[in-house]
């Protein structure tokens, strides 16, 4: 295997974390809440083809973060898990390959069901690869220009969700525009999350996030938001189909990251409610999905 040859550290281990496996629930969350939202009967193998693409986008946006990071010198000093590029375990060839492997598989699938479908996805999935590329990649990535929510909430939340309904039944209902609000409010209170711990970090390398333009204590603030609007539009599904309110028991799952946040934890101490926003999106998903199914 190539890649392992180019890890100063080797293995496939290192792959797998460079991936970042507890990122992948964002990708998957919108898959289960679109197809469920979509309502039966199923077409199982269309869900798993939408699965595909947007693990794979997943995947390959966090190999080239990665990458595009690593060879900027701006993941030199950070307070998460060391990347595969600035820790020296891999060469930046290399990721940048793995990244590219990932979108084009992502593509490949994306192709497949857009055929099976509407052949307009295919653009759709194009642009949500570049999104994946340009958020740190290229002269003047949006990541560092306060503009990563807005791309997380567009693409894993409203093109996720509502994609994943569209290919089931080739059609688009209320329901599923609510969920996909809620799906976008929740990928995109992980980033903050993520971007508040990052704050220091971020700030001496020049990364103009939101949360570096916005300051601790607003931060703070927008997390708490998302979760908020995340409940309204749940709230607003549960007024046509009841049995959603199944999905409030997610709540018990945000108590713990909203009260570290709401304490003023700063760096590693953060780290807790990145994993508990993923475990409160996933649990989301899950309870949504059973209450519509039922």
């Amino acid at each position: 295997m190539r890649f392992v040859t180019e890890t100063k550290h080797g293995g496939v281990g290192i792959w797998v974390a460079g991936a970042r496996p507890q990122t992948l629930t964002a990708a998957v969350v919108s898959v289960i809440v679109g197809t469920a939202a979509a309502g039966a009967p199923f077409r199982i193998d269309r869900a798993i083809l939408a699965a595909v693409v947007a693990l794979a986008v997943q995947i390959g946006a966090n190999y080239a973060n990665d990458y595009s990071d690593g060879i900027r010198g701006t993941d030199a000093v950070r307070t998460g898990p060391a990347r595969l590029v600035a820790s020296g375990a891999a060469a930046p060839a290399a990721v940048l390959r793995a990244a590219l492997i990932a979108f084009g598989i992502a593509a490949a699938a994306g192709i497949v069901l857009s055929l099976e479908t509407n052949p307009w996805l295919i653009a759709c999935g194009l642009a949500a690869i570049a999104a994946a590329w340009f958020y740190t990649g290229g002269p003047k990535p949006y990541g560092y220009y306060a503009l990563g929510e807005v791309s997380v909430f567009v693409f894993f939340g409203l093109f996720g969700t509502l994609a994943s309904a569209y290919v089931q039944h080739l059609t688009i209902g209320p329901i599923a525009v609510w969920a996909s609000i809620a799906v976008g409010s929740l990928t995109s209170a992980l980033l903050v999350a993520n971007n508040l711990r990052d704050i220091p970090g971020d700030a001496a390398v020049g990364k103009r996030t939101l949360a570096v333009l916005m300051g601790d204590r607003a931060t703070r603030a927008l997390y708490i938001g998302f979760l908020g609007v995340a409940g309204i539009a749940l709230l607003a599904i549960v007024s046509v189909r009841p049995w959603a309110a199944l999905a409030f028991i997610a709540i018990l799952v945000a108590i713990r990251p909203v009260r570290t946040v709401c304490a003023g934890a700063t760096g590693r101490a953060l780290v807790p409610v990145l994993i508990d926003t993923g475990r409160l999106e996933l649990t989301f998903a899950v309870l949504f999905a059973i209450a519509l199914i039922v």
